[in-house]
């Protein structure tokens, strides 16, 4: 089995507090559009868009609940790992790792399907104004300015 060192899930330690610091930032940002779309709702615009992003917005903070607390276990099986190695419990601290790495990859994973609902809640948002289209990268990246 592969001998790991204390320095081995120390090294998660800036990855893992980065990516609660995004996934914070991003939470943030969601409460503020949450009060905004909520005043704006409670003011008589109960528009079918707003309904549609409040909708949006709650899967999202979801999302975004799962992607913490996965990062959090990330974070939590790392500190345990060091503590095991400390001991020389090395086939528990293994497990504990192998943990560690499994809850950062669904944190991970989970960010990449809140992204997804993400730019879908900016399309949603742009979808009143009927001059855009259905953008296509490709079409953007290779269009003329006019």
């Amino acid at each position: 089995m592969l001998e790991i060192s204390i320095n081995t899930p120390a090294l998660l330690f800036p990855a893992i507090t980065l990516l609660m610091l995004a996934y914070t930032n991003r939470f943030l940002s969601l409460a503020t559009l949450v009060r905004k779309l909520h005043t704006e709702y409670t003011h008589g615009e109960k528009e079918k868009n707003i309904l549609n992003q409040i909708k949006n917005i709650r899967t999202r903070l979801n999302l975004i609940r799962y992607m913490q607390a996965f990062g959090a276990l990330s974070f939590l099986c790392c500190v345990i790992c060091m503590y095991l190695i400390f001991r020389s419990w090395m086939m528990l601290a293994h497990w504990v790792f192998a943990f560690s790495l499994l809850f950062l990859l669904l944190s991970i994973a989970i960010s990449l399907v809140e992204i997804n609902k993400s730019t879908r809640a900016l399309e949603l948002q742009l979808s009143d104004i009927e001059e855009l289209s259905a953008g296509n990268i490709f079409k953007d990246i290779f269009k003329a300015d006019d």
